[in-house]
């Protein structure tokens, strides 16, 4: 469901000084004792999607990430974590798609919610303030971590999780390893200045690979020179500007060569690129990295291609996607975390 707007648009990084703190009350919402529900019809769940370890690996990092967390959000991550642990199996591999009837309609394995469920155990492992959470959620990791996807994505949200790990414990092996993997894995940049990246093809949450690039690169051992992970982060940031506003690579993807269409964008790409920009302007000192993230807040806040907000201040949910008539007004799991990550950065880089 989509809505149209005539708001004219302001000038980019206009309404960065009025970027609202995270609300968590549509996270809290979309929740229930079990876990995170995928989807919602506007703010209202879904409950016959069910649940996915994809979106529940994404709240177990974004109520990490609270510096001080209320009982609530922390009740959150924990319900998080331990549907994590129930969807990880001996091997490590985990579960993706539970029903609401509470019964696993997949087998376990090793695509992006694998990688996704490491990269939230990771961060509850160096984040979470509650030691109860961090001792369970570094015991689900190291399983998890000695398995490897040949998916690029996959390895790269697992190799964020690593990175975290290695915040806390710098002589956690099994992360080291498994961060320099997500980097080999990820690849290099190519040759052509018109296209360095690695790939053919920009898909989804495509500033995660040039992130973990960036922060493998500080490794001590075995880690990518950082200029490669730099490289392709400035040439991503730079290609989905328009007219100085973020203009991200829609759903369908853009393969080089072709036409690059404008709609649908996803609040995942734009959240994507904040996590890379804070990550980039923390590894270098360089604060134009900052510019990045005051970009990606400004998306939401509605300095974009049609020039309106992405997210609903009466819920506090972010909307599915921007498409060339206006948001769609639905209000799910994937795009209420987005939310939330990118507007957890305007606390240090305000």
């Amino acid at each position: 469901m989509t809505a149209t707007t005539g708001r004219p648009r302001t000038p980019s990084g206009a309404r960065w000084a009025t970027a609202p703190a995270p609300s968590f009350a549509h996270l809290i919402r979309l929740s229930d004792d079990t876990g995170l529900f995928e989807h919602a019809r506007h703010a209202i769940v879904r409950r016959e999607h069910g649940y996915c370890t994809d979106d529940v690996a994404r709240g177990l990092v974004v109520t990490s990430r609270e510096p001080e967390p209320t009982e609530e959000v922390l009740r959150l991550a924990e319900r998080y974590l331990a549907f994590l642990t129930h969807a990880q199996d001996a091997s490590g591999a985990f579960h993706n798609r539970l029903g609401y009837d509470r019964r696993w309609t997949d087998e376990p394995g090793l695509g992006d919610w694998w990688g996704r469920a490491l990269w939230g155990l990771g961060t509850a492992v160096a984040r979470s303030p509650a030691a109860w959470i961090r001792e369970e959620a570094l015991v689900a990791f190291s399983k998890g971590a000695t398995r490897r996807s040949p998916a690029p994505h996959a390895m790269a949200f697992a190799g964020l999780g690593a990175a975290e790990v290695l915040r806390r414990h710098p002589g956690h092996a099994s992360a080291a390893t498994l961060l320099a993997d997500a980097a080999t894995t990820v690849g290099v940049p190519a040759s052509d200045p018109r296209w360095p990246w690695p790939r053919a093809q920009l898909t989804y949450a495509n500033a995660a690979l040039a992130e973990v690039v960036i922060v493998a690169s500080q490794l001590r051992h075995g880690g990518p020179p950082l200029g490669d992970g730099l490289r392709m982060l400035t040439w991503l940031r730079d290609v989905q500007l328009r007219d100085g506003r973020l203009s991200v690579v829609p759903a369908k993807g853009w393969r080089h060569g072709t036409v690059r269409f404008h709609h649908d964008q996803q609040p995942i790409e734009v959240a994507a690129l904040a996590d890379a920009c804070a990550t980039a302007a923390t590894v270098t000192g360089d604060a134009d990295w900052e510019t990045g993230i005051r970009q990606a807040i400004g998306w939401f806040l509605g300095d974009n291609d049609i020039g309106t907000p992405m997210w609903d201040p009466a819920t506090g949910g972010g909307y599915d996607g921007l498409t060339a008539h206006g948001p769609n007004l639905n209000q799910g799991a994937e795009s209420t975390l987005a939310l939330i990550s990118t507007l957890q950065h305007a606390r240090r880089w305000s």
